[in-house]
C-alpha cells in the first residue's frame, strides 16, 4: 500500500520536490519516534483521539490535514479502502477490539501473543486507510507503540526502499486482507526484542 502523497505542491512548505517532501515526512516520523520512546507515559490507554496525535505530531509541520480523517476514497492500488463516512465507526471498533484483546492477554504475554495484537492491529489500521497521506507510517508508529507498550523495541517490518523485505511485508498485508493473520504476525514476532 503506498505512503506517498500524490500532490507535492499541497504541502504548507511549499515544497514541489518528491524528495524534499519526503524528508520532511521522515523528520516528522523521526520526531514521533523520539516522543513515543522518550515522552509518552506507558502503559498508555489506547484510543482514537491517541491515532490522531500521533499523525498530527508527524505530519502537522507539512500538511493542514494532519490528524484528521480523509474525505474520500484514495488510490491504494487494487485495494479499495472501506467510504470515507465509515472511518470514525471503524477506527473506534478497532480500538474497542484493541483493548478487550488487551484484556484477555496474561499479565506477562508470550512473545507470540503480543505479535499477534501487533499483527492485528497494524493491518486493521492499515486497512482502514483513516488519512489522506501517511497511514502506512502512522500504523508502523502505532505499532511501535504497542511494542514500546509490552517492553519491545521498535519493529521495523522493512526498509523504505523496494526491496525483499518489502516485498515480502506486502504479501503478509495482502494475506491479512484475506483474514491470514499468521505471516504478518510472524513478520513482527521475528522483529520483537525486548527493551534494554
Amino acid at each position: 500500500m503506498g505512503d506517498y502523497t500524490d500532490a507535492p505542491e499541497d504541502n504548507l512548505l511549499g515544497l514541489t520536490s518528491k524528495q524534499e517532501l519526503n524528508e520532511q515526512e521522515a523528520l516528522g516520523v523521526a520526531t514521533v519516534e523520539r516522543y513515543l520512546l522518550e515522552e509518552l507515559d506507558y502503559p498508555v490507554d489506547l484510543s482514537v483521539a491517541l491515532l490522531q496525535d500521533l499523525h498530527r505530531r508527524a505530519f502537522a509541520h507539512l500538511y493542514d490535514w494532519a490528524g484528521q480523517w480523509r474525505q474520500h476514497v484514495p488510490n491504494v492500488g487494487a485495494y479499495l479502502p472501506p467510504p470515507a463516512q465509515r472511518v470514525p465507526q471503524l477506527l473506534y471498533e478497532l480500538i474497542d477490539e484493541l483493548r478487550h484483546r488487551q484484556g484477555l492477554l496474561p499479565t506477562e504475554p508470550t512473545r507470540e501473543q503480543v505479535a499477534g495484537l501487533l499483527a492485528y492491529a497494524h493491518h486493521r489500521l492499515v486497512a482502514i486507510h483513516p488519512f489522506t497521506n501517511g497511514n502506512g507510517r502512522t500504523a508502523r508508529l502505532f505499532t511501535n507503540l504497542l511494542a514500546y507498550h509490552y517492553g519491545y523495541q521498535e519493529v521495523v517490518l522493512y526498509q523504505r526502499e523496494a526491496g525483499e523485505g518489502r516485498t515480502q511485508y506486502l504479501q503478509a498485508i495482502r494475506q491479512a486482507d484475506r483474514y491470514e493473520l499468521g505471516p504478518l504476525q510472524e513478520l513482527i514476532s521475528a522483529q520483537l526484542r525486548p527493551l534494554a
